[in-house]
């Protein structure tokens, strides 16, 4: 990083007609002279949540050999280059995901409602639904302060109570992850336009038809603070002039996919539980959603983020990849093992989704860094093995520097029969998050474990 005598604010907005769109970390926003006063810059602090429901396939995902120099499972096989950044852990339970006496089926709804938030979810169809305050929502409430946005819920899948659920629960407990209180849960929203107007939609007009005219321009939101982009650049060194270049063709390219997604959704019929401006291809639309992610933190728009590849019992398909069958029936492989080579096809298609993700994090310039070393990535489910749905030795990844609070390259396997909550380890990851808890959830402690 450069340290100049000219100086930004750190959270510099450029506003216009409809758009306001937040700039990235810059060398003039670092207000300092010497090396000593360059801390004004130091990096914020990222919270990342990933979910894949229906649980993992655990013996292509566990590692054979324990702390460093362990080997990759098949299925983790696409993380590789991300290894020294990598936290794997196992044998972390969601208990709280269990049945309870008398409540029979609905482990997928308790095993994402229980999951952040490390609450029994109350058995319920009806709309007293209740679980408890999740753990993003908790670091929202102190890394929100500073941001526009306090947090961010996505999702692959609509958000729609929609479709196949557990029976006696409702819906809700499986589409979303996020509670901002014991009974309210966030809605995840799957549609890359919703996300993009939400990033760097305005509200300066009054008139709500001069957003819709000029998307019906087909113009790009920049126009919108052309001139004040081209006033600014003037301004700025060389490498500032080009860290803002890609940062905008950054978004001119989210935006152009998503008008093309737009573009065919309406030559095509309309497909059941999928709005207009959602991309045809699971990949394609994995793919604009994690660049929208990347987007939102990299203008310090939020600094919290789940993402739920999809919702549980999802049924979604991948032909893509050779695997027309639905995901949740070939979660329930039964043993067999064409079903489950399918199932171990799909585990790594998503750790292949999730590895673009984190090369773009890491190709990704922040202060002293890059992105995903001042972040700390949660890749996980509430179930590890789907067939019986097992809510214990989770699946469960961190990835990302954390600010320096993080030392990867590391597997810890945890005794199967201690059962340990995975709550506790969110207990730490709060606590390095600068959001530290005495207790939380179904927790019994602290890992105390990311930091060696």
């Amino acid at each position: 990083m450069m340290i100049t005598k000219k100086h930004l604010p750190r959270r510099t907005f450029l506003r216009g007609l409809g758009a306001t769109v937040a700039l990235p970390l810059l060398d003039s926003m670092v207000p300092a002279l010497t090396a000593q006063e360059a801390t004004a810059a130091k990096p914020v602090h990222r919270l990342g949540i990933v979910y894949v429901p229906n649980g993992i396939y655990m013996p292509n995902w566990t590692p054979a050999g324990d702390g460093r120099g362990f080997a990759l499972p098949t299925s983790m096989q696409p993380l590789d280059p991300f290894r020294d950044q990598m936290l794997v852990l196992t044998g972390l339970s969601n208990k709280m995901g269990d049945a309870w006496p008398g409540e029979g089926a609905g482990d997928h709804a308790r095993a994402a409602g229980a999951y952040l938030t490390g609450v029994h979810p109350k058995k319920t169809e009806g709309a007293d639904l209740r679980a408890g305050l999740s753990m993003d929502q908790i670091a929202a409430r102190v890394l929100g302060a500073q941001t526009q946005l306090s947090s961010l819920e996505l999702s692959l899948e609509s958000r729609e109570n929609v479709g196949s659920c557990d029976p006696g629960y409702a819906c809700a407990y499986a589409n979303t992850l996020c509670w901002s209180s014991a009974t309210t849960p966030l809605p995840m929203e799957n549609n890359p336009r919703v996300v993009f107007e939400r990033l760097f939609g305005g509200n300066e007009s009054t008139d709500p038809e001069a957003w819709r005219a000029r998307r019906e321009e087909d113009r790009s939101i920049l126009d919108a603070v052309g001139d004040k982009i081209a006033r600014l650049q003037r301004d700025l060194g060389q490498p500032d002039r080009r860290k803002l270049d890609e940062y905008l063709e950054a978004i001119r390219n989210a935006e152009r996919r998503i008008q093309m997604a737009e573009a065919q959704s309406e030559r095509e019929l309309p497909v059941i539980d999928q709005p207009a401006g959602v991309p045809p291809t699971f990949e394609e639309h994995a793919k604009i959603m994690f660049d929208l992610q990347l987007l939102a933190y990299q203008a310090d728009l939020t600094r919290v983020i789940t993402f739920m590849v999809g919702h549980e019992t999802s049924q979604r398909a991948y032909p893509e990849i050779g695997v027309p069958d639905a995901h949740h029936p070939l979660s329930h492989h039964g043993g067999n093992a064409e079903k489950i080579a399918k199932l171990i096809k799909v585990n790594q298609y998503h750790a292949q989704m999730f590895a673009y993700y984190l090369s773009r994090m890491r190709d990704t310039p922040d202060g002293d860094g890059s992105l995903l070393d001042h972040s700390t990535i949660l890749y996980g489910s509430g179930m590890s093995d789907g067939n019986g749905h097992n809510h214990h030795n989770l699946p469960t990844l961190l990835v990302g520097g954390a600010t320096g609070n993080v030392i990867g390259g590391r597997h810890i396997r945890y005794p199967r029969e201690t059962e340990t909550p995975v709550a506790n380890l969110f207990l730490n990851v709060l606590d390095k998050l600068g959001v530290p808890l005495d207790t939380f959830g179904d927790s019994t402690g602290h890992l105390n474990v990311l930091a060696g």
